[in-house]
């Protein structure tokens, strides 16, 4: 019986953290971004689309990292975790941090479908988080952002649905 209960969470997890459901996908948000319009910076807000994306990037890479390394690094917070360019230097960069979010996240979905998973088991080198804390962190901590990448799009002019 757990064993059915947890593959219906790592699946319930799955698509959360690939899918919209209640709101629109990470790649919804990007898709079709001119790239003009990756670096600005709208009147009265702190930052781009472009930092919003690297900052998605960083962040999911940390707990990625945090999760399956003991030994892992975080950058300091949060000047590690916000880029200071405005955008990104060329197509290739925003090209490489759209597939490195994307194959991140493959790889986090892996570490919750590894049989020998424990969700709930704290991992020994942090202060009480496991695998099923950071999986809805991933979650939460990108679809907040994405909302503001929908927020930045439409102040834009560059979001039309």
């Amino acid at each position: 019986m757990a064993a059915t209960h947890n593959k219906e969470l790592v699946k319930t997890l799955e698509q959360l953290l690939t899918g919209g459901h209640a709101h629109a996908t990470f790649e919804d948000a990007v898709k079709g971004l001119p790239a003009e319009l990756r670096g600005v910076v709208p009147e009265g807000m702190p930052y781009s689309i472009w930092q919003l994306v690297e900052h998605i990037r960083i962040t999911q890479w940390d707990i990625l990292e945090f999760s399956r390394d003991a030994k892992h690094q975080s950058p300091s917070w949060p000047e590690g975790y916000w880029p200071k360019e405005t955008a990104p230097a060329n197509e290739a960069d925003w090209k490489k941090c759209l597939a490195q979010i994307k194959s991140d996240l493959k790889e986090f979905i892996d570490l919750l479908k590894d049989p020998d998973a424990d969700l709930y088991a704290p991992f020994p080198h942090g202060d009480g988080q496991h695998l099923l804390r950071e999986a809805l962190l991933i979650a939460d901590h990108t679809s907040y952002h994405t909302g503001e990448i929908i927020v930045l799009r439409r102040l834009l002019g560059a979001w039309n649905v």
